[in-house]
């Protein structure tokens, strides 16, 4: 679709200031543009004066000004994470060949609100509506790792309690405040949760977040299946869910747009 030129480039410049993360000078942000410095400062100039954009003081520098803020929250406001994702569900089923379920966190935990079922049928008792554990299931780690703390607490101590009952739940973590905390920051840093047929017999998961643009979970998307190998640091069917997920989550949605642009 033809559009107008000049704003797009205009446009350009705006994305790439946003991209920057802080404040920018004029001679940088034309570099990055590829456009002159007097351009790029009149495009500047009719940003300042819509509210898009404002100068430091002494250092001159250009940064976003509260109309974008302004713009920027009423996005955020209509983004719809759930149906959006849900939308895109037979996608990563026909990709990975494994089942996908979508997960958003409920007044019982994490709590399955889509389901996607593969060609392979599998024999589960879960479906639409069931709640599954925050500290033994992939889909609850995802919330452990990326939710509020404080959303997670009670479930945690909850879950937590009647592990150190059971220890042989706790096949891979100590269910102690400190365990708990531990296998929190290994799921930040691997990308995403898995758990194998210790937990539930018969089955593997692995699950990812959808992040918002405080970077916290608003949804988790895990696949279900009996191949271990699926769920192993590499294989294409986690690499293909944690691009699912990364797609679906506004940081990444927002800087993807930025770097194109830019």
């Amino acid at each position: 679709m033809a559009g107008v030129q000049s704003l797009e480039a205009a446009l350009r410049l705006l994305s790439a200031l946003a991209a920057k993360g802080g404040p920018a000078a004029l001679s940088e942000l034309a570099r990055d543009c590829g456009m002159q410095a007097s351009k790029a400062h009149r495009y500047l100039a009719s940003f300042q004066a819509a509210g898009l954009v404002a100068q430091a003081g002494r250092s001159g520098k250009y940064d976003l000004g509260p109309e974008a803020l302004t713009l920027g929250l009423a996005a955020l406001a209509r983004h719809d994470f759930v149906n959006r994702a849900a939308d895109a569900l037979p996608d990563l089923c026909a990709e990975t060949g494994m089942t996908v379920l979508l997960a958003v966190w409920g007044t019982q935990g994490a709590t399955v609100v889509r389901w996607e079922r593969a060609a392979a049928p599998l024999v589960t008792s879960m479906g639409l509506g069931t709640a599954l554990p925050l500290l033994t299931s992939a889909t609850g780690r995802v919330f452990l790792g990326w939710a509020p703390p404080a959303v997670v607490a009670a479930q945690r101590e909850t879950e937590r309690a009647r592990i150190a009952e059971a220890p042989d739940l706790a096949a891979d973590f100590r269910p102690t405040p400190e365990g708990i905390a531990a296998l929190a920051e290994t799921v930040r840093a691997q990308g995403y949760a898995a758990v194998d047929g210790r937990f539930i017999p018969g089955l593997v998961a692995a699950a990812a977040p959808i992040l918002d643009w405080q970077g916290q979970a608003q949804a988790a998307v895990t696949l279900v299946g009996t191949d271990r190998t699926a769920i192993a640091p590499g294989a294409p069917e986690l690499a293909a869910l944690r691009r699912f997920c990364a797609a679906q989550s506004v940081a990444s949605e927002c800087c993807s747009a930025a770097n194109e642009k830019g």
